[in-house]
């Protein structure tokens, strides 16, 4: 059995265990996927120790996913756009490969499972850290129109607005970034990629961003986004979780390791049921 984790701080609420076993299961790949709680200061360590006991590779959670690509021997164009990754090839000469398949499985969750058009839409992506970069460049690449960037430290915003701008200007896409609380226009889709569910805190933006029906949409899922669900729920808003985009991100890092695409959307449904 070749053996695969999820390393985070926190990590035990993580459901990528059951998902791969699934995905291994139904395409017939003999894969073994565990946590493991890494200390806050123990990325590099961490996965150093797993490449060791012959870990083939890793996804990575917060905090860690902007300290990954630090540790790649090889960056995808995406890890290298985002300055994040979230999935990790550990090769048997000791070299690592560094991806980020978050944009690609947040895309498909919202066009694929949800039915939300993205082309020509305006979205507004909260937070600026190391899950709003991962889905940035798949966000500009999917034809929006418009998005903004709001982020308490504005400076973190600028920043990775910056780094996107030549895509976006590629994509013709107006991209912008703002702090929470100057945020006046209303926006088609809101993505929470902030840690704000995980922690149990408030909404780090007001209700008026919400146009009538827009999609509502947190990164996290579970108990741990209920709280922004109910806000959408309750201001007109359609309330989405971040399961979808686990599955799909997910089955995407199974294909980049196994090179075999798993029933991303059989293993969704079975979840949500």
């Amino acid at each position: 059995m070749d053996l695969y984790c999820v390393m985070g701080n926190p990590v035990e609420h993580s459901r990528s265990p059951a998902i791969h076993a699934r995905f291994a299961e139904l395409t017939g790949e003999a894969v073994t996927y565990e946590r493991r709680l890494i200390p806050l200061d123990g990325f590099a360590q961490g996965v150093r120790a797993f490449m060791a006991q012959g870990g083939r590779g890793c996804n990575v959670t917060v905090p860690f996913k902007t300290e990954a690509p630090g540790l790649a021997t090889e960056c995808s164009e995406r890890v290298q756009l985002a300055g994040a990754a979230n999935t990790l090839s550990l090769r048997a000469d000791g070299s690592i490969h560094a991806d980020n398949t978050d944009g690609l499985g947040l895309v498909a969750d919202i066009t694929r499972n949800a039915g939300v058009p993205l082309a020509g839409r305006d979205v507004l992506l909260i937070g600026a850290g190391g899950a709003a970069a991962g889905v940035l460049g798949p966000l500009l690449r999917a034809g929006v129109r418009h998005v903004t960037v709001a982020n308490r430290t504005l400076a973190k915003a600028q920043a990775l607005v910056q780094a996107h701008g030549p895509l976006a200007s590629l994509q013709k896409a107006e991209l912008l970034a703002l702090a929470p609380q100057a945020l006046e226009a209303d926006f088609d889709v809101i993505i929470n990629a902030t840690a704000s569910s995980l922690a149990g805190g408030d909404v780090p933006v007001a209700a008026r961003v919400l146009r009538p029906g827009a999609l509502a949409y947190d990164m996290m899922y579970g108990p741990a986004a209920q709280g922004f669900l109910d806000w959408a729920r309750a201001h007109g808003a359609v309330p989405r979780d971040g399961l979808g985009m686990l599955v799909e991100q997910a089955a995407e890092a199974f294909h980049i390791w196994r090179g075999v695409r798993p029933p991303s959307a059989q293993v969704l449904q079975e979840l949500q049921a």
